[in-house]
């Protein structure tokens, strides 16, 4: 089923993650999308990773776009309300005349001037978040008030035609904030699943060769971290759990850069490590070599990790999964016990314990990989543009 209503989408900047979904979106509906920043295609500094960064896969090929003028003087995105500043998003609602005005979140300016004006011209408004519930209640209660009085009484309930969860936790955290069901819409957060699975078993064929390819010892089990060495992802918490493992069995592979390089350095001299890898920035064509040479993949996020989409990455390589309780993702994806486990942030014993029971019981480890691969299915793009399309005006009441 295909929709001729006009979408806008509005984003604050090419995402590698949404590329695959806006591309298959606009081969089903009448789909635009408006960006408010280009620092991710100008390899402007990415303040996670430390340095410039410029992604090596097609972003914005596949879908029309623009890039709306920025009068914000700020050269990169760091989730702050004035990172970006285009009031051209009303003249922009004014012409099109949108069925429908997609956001994702509410942080930046630019945002909240899309979901205004998409709502003073007509359109629906509809608002995808990533906010799980289970932090938000860790917050401190007079923010939880402040939230409530934004969220719940005004912009949830004047402004907002569509919440679109991605997950349990998120689905929670909208109706904590007062959304009905009716009003609720299922996006599940997904990577390019296609792709992905199409790496997996185009790798699989040569381990010891990829293994030689990336500098790794072909004859140690391989943990992977993937993500940015920063506080949310708590890499050293994976560090000293490794360090409760025999020596010499495993390798750890820790795949990404960020302002805690310097300590997880200074911590593996200290303790003598041997077979740790930090790699340093790794671009998107060659993720896919990693994943297919882990035997297990380990997630240990804390705050503010609201999903972790390389766990859906590394579950499309079959792999089983260990994921921090914190993340968003943890809900959905991890069947305890059946393709991994989950543990409570920063509990290293419990971390140790996990990797012990993965990477010495082989038959556990194959069938929790493939289980993985099986419930990763459920977690696609076409299922988040079904959905969509579903839920036009032309095609729901609502």
């Amino acid at each position: 089923m295909a929709s001729d209503q006009k979408i806008l989408y509005f984003l604050s900047h090419p995402i590698q993650y949404f590329s695959p979904l806006l591309r298959q979106l606009a081969g089903r509906a009448d789909l635009e999308v408006y960006y408010f920043s280009d620092a991710s295609i100008t390899g402007k500094m990415d303040k996670g990773f430390g340095q410039a960064v410029q992604w090596d896969q097609p972003l914005l090929e596949g879908y029309p776009s623009q890039f709306l003028p920025n009068y914000s003087r700020r050269v990169s995105m760091n989730n702050q309300f004035l990172d970006v500043f285009n009031p051209g998003v009303a003249g922009v609602i004014a012409r099109k005349k949108p069925a429908v005005v997609i956001v994702n979140g509410w942080t930046y300016s630019s945002t909240l001037m899309a979901i205004f004006f998409g709502r003073l011209f007509g359109a629906q408004v509809w608002l995808r978040a990533e906010n799980p519930l289970n932090q938000e209640l860790g917050k401190k209660g007079y923010l939880l008030f402040l939230k409530k009085l934004f969220l719940k009484n005004i912009l949830f309930r004047f402004f907002v035609s569509r919440c679109l969860y991605i997950g349990q936790e998120s689905r929670l955290f909208f109706e904590y904030y007062g959304v009905p069901p009716a009003r609720l819409v299922y996006t599940p957060y997904a990577v390019d699943n296609h792709f992905f699975s199409g790496e997996a078993e185009r790798l699989k064929g040569d381990r010891p060769g990829l293994l030689r390819k990336l500098g790794l010892p072909a004859d140690k089990k391989v943990i992977l971290f993937s993500g940015k060495y920063i506080p949310k992802k708590r890499p050293l918490d994976l560090i000293r759990a490794f360090e409760g493992l025999t020596p010499g069995l495993y390798q750890l592979v820790m795949v990404g850069e960020g302002a805690l390089r310097g300590e997880m350095e200074r911590y593996i001299a200290d303790k003598g490590l041997q077979g740790v890898t930090l790699t340093g920035f790794i671009n998107q064509s060659m993720i896919p070599s990693y994943y297919a040479a882990a035997d297990v993949f380990v997630m240990c996020s804390g705050a503010g990790e609201t999903w972790g989409l390389s766990v859906n990455e590394a579950m499309n390589f079959q792999k089983p999964v260990l994921v921090s309780k914190t993340c968003g993702c943890s809900v959905d994806l991890v069947k305890e016990g059946e393709n991994g486990f989950v543990f409570e942030q920063g509990d290293i014993a419990a971390l140790t314990g996990y990797l012990k029971r993965v990477l010495e019981d082989d038959a556990f480890r194959l069938s929790a990989g493939k289980r993985s691969g099986e419930i990763i299915k459920d977690f696609s793009i076409d299922r988040i543009v079904d959905n969509i399309i579903t839920a036009l005006p032309q095609n729901s009441r609502i």
